[in-house]
């Protein structure tokens, strides 16, 4: 009897020590292929992270592509239109075009260099609309800003509101008029665009234009949740406000860097 029971006991030790090892051995085997299907995740992650970063910015170079043609074409008709103002126009057109052919590829410009444009082409647009039209332009650009000249701006954003205002106001009417805001202030920045709007284009059809549409994509793509672009129309009136906290922005991509 006694040698059966130590025979017992000594096959549930054995058993006992066999269901621990087995154990012990598929949990060491359940971890690593976790670790391995977890680097598996990790890696197909980056991957997903890298082609989505590239159509973006493949997306981004065919709206650059198509939005220079396009701008060119305006400025030049601007300048056409006014040849006796042609030396002041060429020496504003000078700059634009060096903005768009040197500075324009760049993934970002200071917000410096974007006012400096933007103001440039306001002055070119200026040259076809009579001297007593009721134009408006106000800038509060703080310079001392910590991002005033950090590369944190995509260029060319500008163009859209400002293009817009020029091409769609109703010029004849008594009441007409474009108003144009840029601020800077508090690492924010704002623009603010209002005209008469001609009773020919409604907001359907401002908003279908490839302008707009370029705009909202570039915006979305680069600045993602750190900006705002509301457009309205009321009582003729078309108004157009972007706000992007640069600041905000800024410090995000500095951590990424």
């Amino acid at each position: 009897m006694d040698g059966d029971y130590y025979m017992i006991h000594d096959y549930l030790i054995f058993v006992g020590i066999f269901a621990i090892f087995f154990f012990v051995s598929v949990s060491v085997y359940l971890f690593s292929k976790n670790q391995n299907f977890r680097k598996k995740n990790i890696k197909l992650s980056e991957t997903n992270k890298l082609i989505e970063q590239r159509l973006n910015e493949v997306q981004l170079e065919q709206i650059g592509t198509k939005l220079n043609p396009h701008l060119f074409k305006n400025i030049l008709n601007s300048v056409q239109s006014h040849a006796y103002q042609t030396y002041m126009s060429l020496d504003k057109l000078a700059n634009v075009l060096d903005y768009i052919l040197y500075e324009s590829n760049k993934k970002f410009v200071s917000p410096k260099e974007e006012f400096s444009f933007a103001l440039s082409l306001i002055e070119i647009n200026k040259i076809k609309i009579n001297p007593l039209f009721d134009f408006r332009i106000k800038s509060k650009i703080d310079q001392q800003d910590a991002i005033y000249e950090e590369k944190i701006f995509a260029p060319l954003l500008s163009v859209d509101l400002i293009e817009n205002a020029f091409k769609h106001t109703d010029f004849l009417a008594q009441d007409s008029f474009i108003s144009i805001q840029l601020e800077l202030e508090n690492r924010i920045f704002t623009m603010k665009v209002s005209n008469k709007a001609s009773l020919k284009n409604v907001l359907e059809k401002e908003n279908s234009g490839f302008g707009s549409q370029s705009l909202d994509q570039r915006l979305k793509m680069i600045y993602n949740n750190f900006y705002e672009l509301n457009r309205s129309s009321k009582n003729g009136i078309f108004t157009a406000e972007l706000k992007i906290n640069l600041g905000e922005f800024y410090d995000k991509v500095r951590y990424i860097r």
